[in-house]
């Protein structure tokens, strides 16, 4: 009878459903590769008309292109039926247009590519993270199997083998067997830079250096200093010469010819012996360290600070850590600087696809083993994110066109990965990530302290890029929610880097906008009122860091009894691999 009562209930096929679904994602697919792609066609399958519909739709499309097809074949004018996105550039030679052809291949590819890509996106029954999820996944298996990937269907690729009488091809092979040696398909070539000679080659020197990271101290190029100096506290998932790229673009010499006293956080590359640490060891023998040494040697009671990424978001929380330690009058930070920084998780950009509790525990056990998590696996989820340009291109370019990739300093920087230790790599994405406790008032504890944003009265100066997928500008706008203080709030064109790595050009290369933030603005309502200026936001920056730093002075020592220089910059920890 309980077995006939249990066949009855209508709930019993999705509860197993689901719990077919816990066991193959707990133990055959761990990072959603495919479960989201069953639970959309599981999807479609229950909603016959929706489906109908959209099998109406595709046959209309069908319809559509194969008039196309005959009118290209009769050599009539046509309009193409389905259009590259606009950030598409795999069909930019005038040979997928001219060609009837390739013409039509490309169209086909597309019309299904982009037919596929809407169902998932509106798949029924499924909540929007499930269809991105599904989408996101689906678009990688396209992506790869597009023409342009295949010396056959790639008429470019043919054309230069013809012109070259297969050089290109031997040429290509060769990248190839390169590649395959250095377990990597490499954006740029290892000896086309070297750290410390052309790149991250300020001037300076290490003048504190613990189980974490090491600080560096920029030799002045002014005649005369800010009394009140700046630490910027990278991000340890990468190396902190992103802002001390080749001289016309490093943010560094921006600021040492500004007139600012210059401090920089360079992380060390940990390895299995430093499983064990933790995030509150980051705030407190990293920033906190850092923040004592900078005071020291400066002898400014108060500190100006900049965090990036990641580096920006253990700012944040430092500053709430060190608000709720200090008097006010004894708070070392007088101000803070955020670029591309998340302190609320909700929505944390492309990222998102990779990050559930089953592939956080397959992380943990992963990490469990080796105690860190390899730079190169981080590095590979983030060229994922944008697989056309970051992977298929170099491949594309490379093996089929036999091409050397050109040098580029910020692809070099991009492919000198970094490892992330066990403990903090775990909290980061239990706490952050899956659990968004960082914007819940004393959520979390770190290093003794209850944290609450709001105790963060001084004042900010928060950078965003459009084009940002790790740090999405709407969701970085969110830190003016929390923090008490003036907010002064840019949104930079291009990405999280390039629109960091922003400098002074003529004619200008982006634009930026810029306006003061309320607490409960929100990020649309703010852009109405922002005022648009062209070029780089550096110097809008230091018309509002400049006034926090204080007086003009003759610059003073680069180290002292306490914290003497121990190295020339960039230091040792920035050349571990």
């Amino acid at each position: 009878m309980a077995s006939n009562k249990s066949l009855a209930n209508p709930a019993t096929p999705q509860r197993m459903f689901r719990a077919i679904h816990e066991t193959v994602q707990s133990n055959v697919d761990p990072l959603g590769v495919f479960m989201p792609l069953v639970n959309a066609q599981w999807a479609w399958l229950t909603h016959p008309q929706e489906l109908a519909e959209a099998a109406t739709e595709f046959s209309t499309r069908m319809m559509g292109l194969q008039w196309y097809s005959w009118q290209r074949m009769l050599g009539l004018p046509s309009r193409d039926v389905e259009e590259p996105n606009p950030d598409d550039t795999r069909f930019a030679d005038p040979i997928w247009q001219e060609s009837a052809t390739w013409d039509l291949t490309k169209e086909w590819y597309l019309t299904f590519t982009h037919h596929i890509q809407d169902m998932l996106f509106q798949t029924p029954g499924l909540s929007s993270r499930d269809r991105r999820r599904a989408a996101f996944w689906w678009r990688k298996w396209l992506n790869a199997m597009a023409p342009t990937n295949f010396l056959m269907t790639n008429p470019v690729a043919m054309q230069k083998a013809a012109a070259t009488n297969g050089e290109s091809l031997i040429r290509g092979m060769r990248n190839f067997l390169d590649d395959l040696q250095a377990g990597n398909i490499r954006m740029t070539r290892p000896d086309d830079f070297k750290v410390g000679v052309n790149l991250a080659a300020t001037p300076g020197k290490v003048v504190l250096q613990n189980r974490l990271l090491e600080v560096i101290h920029y030799a002045p190029t002014a005649a005369k200093v800010h009394r009140v100096p700046l630490l910027i506290v990278t991000p340890w998932i990468n190396k902190f010469y992103i802002l001390d790229l080749v001289p016309r673009k490093s943010m560094i010499r921006f600021l040492l010819d500004q007139g600012i006293d210059v401090y920089i956080t360079s992380w060390k590359n940990p390895d299995a012996a430093m499983a064990d640490v933790g995030f509150d060891d980051y705030v407190t023998e990293g920033i906190d360290a850092a923040v004592a040494a900078v005071r020291s040697i400066s002898k400014s009671a108060k500190v100006n600070a900049v965090g990036y990424c990641i580096g920006g978001t253990a700012l944040a929380t430092y500053l709430a850590w060190a608000n709720c330690r200090f008097a006010p009058k004894d708070m070392p930070i007088a101000s803070a600087s955020f670029f591309t920084t998340l302190v609320d998780f909700h929505k944390p950009g492309d990222i998102e696809v990779f990050l559930d509790e089953g592939s956080y525990q397959y992380l943990l056990r992963k990490m469990e083993q080796k105690g860190y998590l390899d730079g190169q696996e981080m590095a590979s989820a983030f060229r994922l994110l944008r697989s056309n340009s970051l992977i298929w291109h170099y491949v594309v370019h490379g093996y089929l066109y036999g091409e050397a990739p050109p040098p580029f300093d910020v692809l070099f920087w991009n492919m000198d990965t970094t490892r992330m230790p066990a403990r903090m790599h775990g909290w980061y994405l239990r706490n952050l990530y899956l659990d968004n406790k960082l914007i819940r008032k004393d959520a979390l504890e770190v290093a003794g302290q209850l944290i609450d944003l709001t105790r963060i009265v001084q004042p900010v100066y928060a950078v965003t890029a459009g084009d940002d997928h790790i740090a999405p500008w709407r969701q970085s706008f969110r830190i003016n929610n929390y923090v008490s203080g003036p907010k002064r709030f840019v949104l930079s064109s291009s990405g999280h880097i390039l629109g960091i790595v922003n400098p002074v050009v003529n004619p200008p290369k982006r634009e930026y906008w810029v306006a003061p933030a309320e607490r409960h603005d929100n990020p649309d309502g703010w852009r109405e009122h922002a005022t648009h200026h062209p070029g780089s936001w550096w110097p809008d920056w230091m018309a509002w860091l400049q006034p926090q730093s204080g007086e003009l002075a003759k610059p003073g020592p680069l180290a002292n009894k306490a914290y003497p220089a121990l190295a020339d910059a960039p230091g040792t920890y920035v050349l571990e691999s």
